[in-house]
């Protein structure tokens, strides 16, 4: 890919070759003569916002050395990789600037096929670490309907499992309990890889028929049986170029696990009731929360599989194990709440936050998610208190208000009353006119439509504001 390379040399017949060589692989160069002016470049640059993604220096310079002028540059340039180049015998001198910060060095005089595949290097790792840099911001701040949220060692662990696996096209398997965000982190991995392009199709081996995951995975021929009208591709075939994941993997049925092993090991399988192999050049992400190695010993997953599916694998945390991350989580979705909802309700406070820390959650981040928002929902004063926290986490409550008559009401009831209240908001706010307050709700003026009809809400009722 092309980059801007500010490149430091004295010699001006050799900056020149090297100029022109850099500029042939479609790099733009920007030529200094000394470190003293190649730190004024970077500087310059970086106040014009227009900074360099290589810097490449010579050791030897007048006045001010190479490796004297790293730490210049690196102020200068922050985050811009640095490759110095010095002679055979500045072996030391190389090492100095290595421990300066320099990424990089090759020695003169060198081949231009070397220079090219050090400086072809270097970008590559510079790309990487931006990758790498906003996968840890997602992480951090979580992505809208995400949940991977958190600052405890045990995301902190997710977080390296990923920048570690992620730029590799091997197989991942993703371990943990239901709802602790495994299909969240899969999207990760596909998102910071070099498949993140293609297409990332997804598969519930546990949600499809036995008697037509294998058609769902690898496709059918038309006529291959009874109802198969047409040729159908599979989930291999429409991953191409991309990633695949197989959600539930422990469920998979043994006598497909054979065919499975062979696409994941040959990249390649047939059609049901064809004969022809068809390769797949897909990524394979597994996901279960299932003992695998459990249901290899009873017999119920082939050894061999497992073993080809657990290459590199991580057991995420139950949200038990990190309830320290539990502030950041309820916060999280306390705006996700309001963005969807276009209330301002603030995070929890901590009689709030010390109610949801003291329940064992075991349904995870997922229950997590869903007891924070009813308990948005049951908010009268617009904060979350502990009383609706522990409104929210009654299992099975019926009565959970009342209305204007005191009569019960359901939670269904409930969710409708605040919908109904909502709606009324958003058509106040534009007016009466439907297209605006669909917009600000977030729903189709199709949609919208229907829910006036289903809560009867009379045209007297919205008062413009």
């Amino acid at each position: 890919m092309p980059s801007r390379i500010l490149l430091i040399e004295d010699d001006e017949a050799f900056r020149r070759m090297l100029g022109e060589a850099l500029a042939d692989l479609g790099h733009e160069v920007v030529p200094a003569g000394s470190a003293e002016d190649g730190v004024a470049q970077a500087r310059f640059q970086a106040l014009e916002g227009n900074g360099f993604d290589l810097i490449l220096s010579d050791v030897r310079l007048p006045g001010m050395t190479g490796v004297e002028a790293i730490p210049l540059l690196r102020e200068a340039s922050p985050g811009t990789e640095i490759i110095v180049m010095t002679a055979y015998t500045d072996h030391e001198t190389a090492l100095d600037a290595i421990r300066q910060g320099a990424s990089d060095f090759f020695t003169k005089p060198f081949r231009l096929s070397e220079m090219q595949i050090v400086v072809g290097r270097t970008l590559e790792k510079r790309t990487l670490k931006r990758e790498l840099g906003a996968l840890r911001e997602a992480l951090r701040q979580g992505r809208p309907g995400r949940v991977a949220v958190g600052e405890s060692p045990a995301m902190r662990a997710v977080l390296a499992f990923v920048e570690r696996v992620a730029p590799l096209d091997t197989s991942v398997l993703i371990l943990g309990e239901s709802g602790t965000g495994k299909e969240v982190v899969a999207d990760l991995i596909h998102e910071a890889s070099p498949r993140a392009a293609g297409p990332f199709v997804k598969v519930n081996c546990a949600s499809i028929p036995e008697n037509l995951l294998e058609s769902e995975l690898f496709g059918h021929e038309k006529g291959a049986f009874t109802g198969a009208f047409v040729a159908k591709a599979g989930k291999f075939e429409l991953a191409k170029g991309g990633s695949l994941l197989l959600d539930e993997i422990g469920d998979m049925p043994l006598h497909l696990q054979p065919k499975l092993l062979r696409a994941v090991e040959q990249k390649q399988s047939e059609r049901v009731g064809g004969a022809k192999p068809l390769r797949f050049d897909v990524r394979i992400i597994a996901a279960t929360n299932v003992d695998l190695a459990r249901r290899v010993a009873d017999k119920a997953f082939r050894e061999d599989l497992y073993y080809r599916l657990n290459v590199a694998a991580i057991h995420l945390p139950a949200l038990r194990e990190r309830k320290e991350d539990i502030p950041l989580l309820a916060a999280h979705f306390v705006r996700q709440f309001n963005e969807r909802t276009g209330a301002d309700i603030p995070p929890p406070g901590q009689a709030a936050l010390d109610r949801l820390m003291a329940h064992n959650w075991p349904g995870n981040v997922r229950q997590f998610a869903n007891v924070v928002e009813r308990a948005a929902i049951f908010s009268r004063s617009g904060v979350i208190t502990a009383a609706d926290v522990e409104m929210a986490l009654a299992e099975g409550a019926q009565v959970l208000v009342a209305d204007a008559t005191g009569q019960p009401l359901s939670l269904r009831d409930t969710l409708n009353e605040v919908e109904r209240s909502l709606i009324l908001a958003a058509l106040r706010q534009a007016g009466g006119v439907q297209t605006r307050a669909a917009k600000a709700l977030g729903i189709t003026p199709t949609n919208l439509w229907n829910k006036i009809q289903k809560h009867a809400i009379d045209p007297a009722e919205i008062i413009p504001t």
